[in-house]
């Protein structure tokens, strides 16, 4: 048997975390078993339909690398792939359900559907359709005239489904309802879409989320008034929040498109989601994984049963990791689309500009946990900075003219220094801490503070050079500015 799995989206909206774990299951699965991987648009839901929703979903997966074998633009045997360019073939099979009597006509207005649910919730029931239509002559209700096409549920019995991670589940048939197969526009619902084309397009297993456990029974009543074999069913536990909530906008970023505009790698992503419910083994404690690691050690019986925490600490960590593993020419391709977000610099990158960016990226690669990290590390090289305040610029037990000694002579070194970079800087400036009888630390700190404004940056020799000689000196002369101010203002008679 080859594996045909899909990705279904619904182009309702963005994309969230629950629906992105979901599909990189389905397509490590499935490329693991050298099977294919479908991409459907369920666009039914003409009421929800959102402009652009579809092509930020495939964005989002190819920014994962995540690709398909069959859909919409790259075709297939199976087509077409947006339900909405299926509904003949939706009408033709709910009409074969009524004339095999699986299904029925029903003509009930809003309002009295309404009434019975209101009725029905006073009286403590579960809210469900009474079945008014359901046993009228086949001509009572004319195909021509308004209507809804209902499945036709069994009374009694019940309707067990096998789950690849839960085992056997049943459910009483008089717990399900006769829910709608095709509206009154023609279109179909969720529940008859997604069995048809399943079935139509050969799809061997449904990996999708734990929530849907319930709606499961109405589906295989389906499968069985087509007489059809169902899919092999893999429910997944759901990703939930630190607080085990189920994840929502309380947790920050839901959406795979935030998540790039946050500065995580789509590899690191790829791999972080990868460990939300699945595990490589019993022992292993591997956490980095490539990607053809992950395809090739993918299997449904290291799935976990419980929920997945999402943990942003975790991911940051992962994402920290593969950002040290790129190369500097690499990680600089990827920081300048954020350095130009923050109008740090314009893009194109100038030319000109680049040996500075060249400067800074091994500089910041060590610290960043995300690419939009670079920007608060690296602002001041690019932009004004104001003169710190007098505190700042006094050195831990220092006095304000040892001080301002430091940064004269700190001042006359850089502006006499033949080839302004970091190597030529560190030991004559340790020299200098030593001269003025301070510790290096004490005189680093001094100058970092007036040339950046920041009391943390990268290496300090470093992120000099990258700021250059011209605008670190005009900072230490308006750091002395400050200083000598200070000073002068001491001196006065009160």
């Amino acid at each position: 048997m080859t594996v045909r799995t899909r990705f279904a989206p619904s182009p309702t909206g963005y994309m969230h975390i629950g629906n992105l774990r979901t599909v990189v299951f389905n397509w490590l699965y499935t490329r693991n078993q050298n099977g294919k991987f479908i991409v459907r648009i369920e666009d039914t839901d003409r009421t929800r339909y959102v402009e652009n929703a579809l092509q930020v979903i495939t964005d989002s997966l190819r920014w994962l690398g995540l690709d398909w074998d069959e859909g919409p633009e790259v075709g297939g045997d199976y087509g077409p792939y947006v339900q909405s360019e299926r509904l003949d073939l939706y009408k033709e099979k709910a009409e074969e359900l009524i004339a095999k009597g699986h299904a029925y006509r029903c003509n009930c207005s809003p309002e009295r559907l309404a009434s019975i649910r209101s009725q029905q919730r006073t009286e403590g029931d579960m809210p469900m359709y009474d079945g008014l239509c359901r046993d009228k002559p086949a001509g009572d209700i004319s195909p021509d005239e308004p209507h809804v096409i209902r499945l036709k549920v069994p009374h009694e019995g019940v309707t067990t489904f096998h789950d690849v991670l839960r085992g056997d589940i049943t459910v009483e048939n008089c717990l399900l309802d006769d829910q709608i197969l095709l509206k009154s526009d023609g279109f179909p619902t969720y529940h008859l879409a997604v069995v048809v084309d399943d079935h139509m397009m050969g799809i061997t297993h449904i990996m999708r989320g734990d929530d849907w456990i319930p709606s499961t029974p109405k589906r295989i009543l389906l499968y069985q008034a087509f007489g059809w074999t169902p899919p092999i069913y893999i429910h997944l536990p759901l990703v939930v929040g630190a607080d085990g909530k189920k994840l929502g906008k309380r947790h920050g970023a839901v959406s795979v498109e935030e998540f790039w505009r946050q500065g995580y790698l789509p590899e690191a992503m790829l791999n972080f989601m990868a460990m939300l419910g699945w595990s490589p083994g019993e022992g292993e404690e591997q956490e980095i994984f490539t990607r053809e690691e992950l395809i090739a050690r993918f299997s449904l019986n290291h799935i976990n049963k419980a929920p997945a925490v999402f943990s942003y600490d975790k991911l940051k960590w992962v994402n920290g990791v593969y950002i040290r593993n790129l190369s500097h020419e690499d990680l600089l391709e990827r920081l300048i689309p954020f350095w130009a977000e923050a109008g740090l610099i314009p893009l194109p990158a100038p030319t000109e500009v680049i040996p500075t960016l060249e400067t800074l990226v091994p500089l910041v690669q060590e610290r960043l946990k995300t690419l939009r990290d670079v920007v608060e590390l690296t602002d001041f090289v690019f932009a004004d900075i104001e003169t710190p305040p007098i505190e700042k610029l006094i050195g831990k037990n220092m006095t304000a003219e040892q001080s301002l000694a430091a940064i004269q002579q700190t001042q006359s070194f850089l502006a006499h220094l033949v080839q302004f970079d970091a190597a030529e800087m560190e030991k004559p400036l340790r020299q200098i801490a030593g001269e003025l009888n301070l510790k290096a630390g004490q005189l680093f700190t001094i100058i970092r503070n007036a040339v950046t404004g920041k009391e943390v940056t990268p290496p300090l020799f470093g992120v000099i050079e990258a700021i250059g000689r011209a605008t670190t000196l005009k900072r230490l002369e308006h750091a002395e500015d400050v200083l000598r101010d200070y000073l002068a203002a001491q001196t006065q008679p009160a």
